[in-house]
């Protein structure tokens, strides 16, 4: 699968409209440069992970002890236009370097910030890092005191279902301490085919990595070693979802989704995003409506920047 379709598949746990009554929709057949999408839910998937990236790096920013840098390719590609976005990709492809992982964010001292500032206008910008191999990069990657790997949910993570639930004995943990299978909680997921990835580049650069999930209302954090180690003994089962691209091609993936019990808090929103109308033009003048996330703010938790401080 090309790697722009890959970065905008969307779970069937994800899509949040649900058309009962009809077996089949036939969608118009939008062509996005040229990109065919079958509905909204592609164009939301790419917006809102834009939006989610963008609150941390502002929150990490405004605690004025530390800043955030993107280093992979969905935080450094294009964030303005769906286009250019694509192009960006198609660039890596060509370039050999669309299968590489690499963590989304960079957090750095502030004491160091016009070192990095530096950097980034000597190679052109953070746009450009995916396309210099990590070896020249060393020295800016040292700097770093974290390493970040972003996921986010359409979700109000204080009001689902099983929000505040207690973890209790489960039969298919061996009596493990867990929750039933369809509990509907914020949960921090990593994908089965990022583990290796993520842990051969945190073995290879020295800098731990930490995944930040974060939902409409809230966000939070867990230590890349941590997951491994739930997954080893046995307390976070995979889950197998069914990805479709905008494309039409559908991928079974295994991914893990752990209990926010096993997380810290992040951050807490103290300013809701707004959710504006908005809407891309085919190049045969058909129209695509969709809804996207605008401001907000998320404040870091004391307990995350505590974390910060201390590594």
């Amino acid at each position: 699968m090309p790697l722009f379709e890959d970065i905008l598949s969307v779970s069937v746990e994800e899509i949040e409209l649900e058309l009962r009554g009809l077996k089949e929709i036939s969608w118009a057949d939008f062509w996005l440069n040229p990109r065919r999408l079958r509905g909204s839910d592609f164009l939301m998937r790419w917006s809102q992970g834009v939006w989610s990236e963008k609150r941390i790096i502002d929150a990490i920013n405004s605690t004025g002890e530390f800043f955030a840098v993107p280093y992979g390719p969905s935080g450094t590609a294009p964030t303005n236009d769906v286009r250019a976005f694509e192009l960006y990709f198609e660039r890596l492809e060509k370039a050999g370097l669309g299968k590489i992982k690499r963590p989304d964010l960079l957090i750095f001292n502030k004491r160091d910030e016009a070192f990095i500032t530096d950097f980034l206008e000597k190679i052109g910008g953070d746009s450009e890092l995916p396309f210099i191999p990590e070896k020249e990069l060393k020295h800016f990657i040292q700097k770093s005191k974290l390493a970040v790997e972003c996921e986010n949910s359409l979700w109000v993570a204080g009001k689902m279902p099983d929000y505040k639930t207690e973890l209790t004995p489960q039969k298919r943990l061996g009596s493990k301490l867990g929750l039933k299978k369809g509990a509907v909680l914020p949960t921090v997921i990593i994908k089965e085919e990022d583990r290796i990835p993520l842990n051969t580049w945190q073995k290879e650069n020295k800098i731990p990595i930490h995944i930040w999930h974060v939902f409409y209302d809230r966000a939070f954090g867990l230590a890349f070693d941590k997951a491994e180690k739930l997954i080893k003994e046995g307390l976070i089962l995979p889950t197998t979802q069914t990805f479709q691209a905008p494309g039409g091609a559908t991928t079974n993936k295994d991914i893990y989704k752990f209990y926010y019990h096993y997380a810290y808090p992040l951050g807490i929103s103290k300013e809701q995003p707004r959710l504006v109308p908005d809407y891309i033009e085919d190049k045969n003048g058909h129209i695509l409506p969709y809804v996207k996330f605008e401001g907000g703010f998320l404040e870091i938790t004391t307990e995350a920047l505590n974390l910060l401080r201390g590594l």
